[in-house]
């Protein structure tokens, strides 16, 4: 083999590497998210906290990782991404250790806000790792990162099922560990990405459209994750709370993959129909054949909303540019992981789950508002 043969080959054989590992990272930083879904009952039967209590502990996780967006946006505009991602992991490593240690709701919000800042940091360094190294690919390449991110939404329940508080976020700290020397080992990139912040591509109406997809995507996951465990509890042990979740993150990973074969904004209409109308039977059921049901409609409708809204920004917005356009569009969809929680904690506490579904919809709706404006404006320049 030739000098030049041999180089294409090992570029080749390092790009196979940093590409698995980041499909790893991107599983284990959501499990991260998923796996206290499971363990509410938990907290709130030693605690005594009810759904909006367990609402705000859900939605520290979301304000730290909007924190982490920031910080790591910075580094990344440097290259940094290397760097980012081992920080990221450490900060992770740090907050998941606070459920270990700690047994007070106090203790419990404190370590779920350090988690989210040390997430943040991480989704940032995969996503520029990933712009990064495969450029004119990025769409097809975050679909598959996509992907990851729901299988990792697998894994979360899965650990949350292990029973109790301290259990499930042990075995998630072995992960985070294990990425920590995943990330030791990757090839370091040839030439650093050159990524530039730019304001004025906020004030694109495809950056508004794409912004209230990903805001929906995650108000909706929130929705899932951060309120209906309470309500699975009437039928259904913490275990097999787990266990459902983990199901429905299966069809929020075929649909992120899937979603890329259409264009974007198809993608992210059909999304919308399929979370609003699933979240409405999964909150008006009372039995566990229609829960199944109803969270295999909305986890498709999920993960097809969050591959087409970054369909949509990744059409609006050049690669070379997108530091702030990315920055803000992650923080506005872990805004929506905040407020979905929260506002779906309040709703189910006063008005029962089956209203959750008119939560859904006021979302979807503000979608399809978001678009119209978007529509107007392109007329009108």
């Amino acid at each position: 083999m030739s000098v030049t043969g041999a180089r294409a080959w090992a570029g080749r054989e390092d790009s196979s590497f940093t590409y698995a590992a980041l499909l790893i990272l991107a599983a284990v930083d959501a499990a991260g998210y998923s796996v206290i879904a499971p363990v509410t009952t938990a907290i709130a039967a030693a605690t005594g906290a009810g759904p909006a209590t367990i609402g705000v502990l859900v939605a520290s996780f979301p304000l730290g990782i909007m924190l982490g967006f920031v910080v790591a946006s910075a580094w990344v505009g440097r290259g940094r991404t290397h760097a980012v991602l081992l920080l990221s992991l450490a900060v992770l490593a740090v907050g998941t250790a606070g459920f270990l240690l700690g047994s007070t709701l106090g203790s419990y919000f404190a370590a779920r806000l350090v988690m989210g800042l040390g997430s943040g940091g991480l989704w940032i360094g995969i996503t520029f790792t990933t712009l990064e190294r495969w450029p004119g690919q990025e769409y097809l390449c975050m679909s598959r990162i996509f992907a990851a991110y729901s299988v990792g939404g697998l894994l979360g329940p899965l650990l949350g099922a292990l029973g109790g508080v301290p259990a499930p976020f042990a075995a998630y700290l072995l992960a985070v560990i294990a990425c920590g020397a995943l990330v030791v080992a990757m090839p370091r990139a040839r030439q650093p990405g050159r990524f530039a912040t730019d304001r004025s591509v906020l004030w694109r109406p495809g950056f508004w459209v794409a912004s209230a997809g990903v805001l929906f995507a995650y108000l909706s996951l929130g929705l899932v994750e951060g309120v209906l465990p309470l309500h699975f509890a009437s039928a259904l042990s913490q275990g097999r709370i787990g266990v459902l979740l983990a199901a429905m993150s299966l069809f929020v990973a075929a649909a992120s993959v899937l979603a890329a074969r259409v264009r974007p904004r198809h993608a992210l209409t059909l999304a919308v129909a399929a979370v609003v109308a699933g979240i409405a039977l999964v909150g008006a059921a009372s039995v566990v054949p229609l829960w199944v049901g109803g969270l295999a409609v909305a986890g498709f409708g999920i993960g097809a909303a969050t591959t087409g809204s970054a369909g949509v920004l990744l059409e609006a917005v050049p690669t070379e540019r997108i530091v702030t356009a990315m920055m803000v569009w992650s923080q506005i969809g872990i805004a929506g992981y905040l407020v979905g929680p929260l506002t779906g904690g309040v709703v189910a506490q006063t008005l029962g789950y089956e209203a959750l579904g008119g939560v859904a919809l006021a979302a979807g709706l503000a979608v399809f508002g978001v678009w119209m404006a978007g529509k107007r404006a392109r007329s009108a320049t």
